[in-house]
């Protein structure tokens, strides 16, 4: 069974950094693509970036030039640097793959950017 598993969230100023993680297991994790959403409170789920099982990596606009996605498929992980966070940036973050129609989620973690 498929299972993904987000950490890194938490509390941090505007202008801070944080790193996301999505640890996977149940899958063979370097034949899958991945991706990163949010939601916002009273907001509807958003893609935030997504990377190809060979490494191509695409970004949402409000994101380009301050988040970065990756992943090492040694360590069955996907990660999210996120830089030069704003207050905007406020929501829980999920991790999400699909496979043969179905799209398996994380539980989510929480971003907050507040002074």
């Amino acid at each position: 069974q498929v299972q993904l598993v987000e950490s890194g969230g938490g509390l941090v100023q505007p202008g801070g950094s944080l790193r996301l993680s999505c640890a996977a297991s149940g899958m063979i994790f370097s034949i899958y693509g991945m991706g990163w959403y949010r939601q916002a409170p009273g907001k509807q789920r958003e893609l935030v970036a997504s990377i190809s099982s060979g490494g191509i990596t695409g970004y949402a606009d409000f994101v380009k030039g301050r988040f970065t996605i990756s992943r090492d498929n040694a360590k069955n992980t996907m990660y999210l640097q996120m830089s030069s966070l704003k207050p905007e940036d406020t929501a829980v973050y999920y991790c999400k793959t699909s496979w043969g129609g179905i799209d398996y989620w994380g539980q989510g973690t929480q971003v907050t950017v507040s002074s």
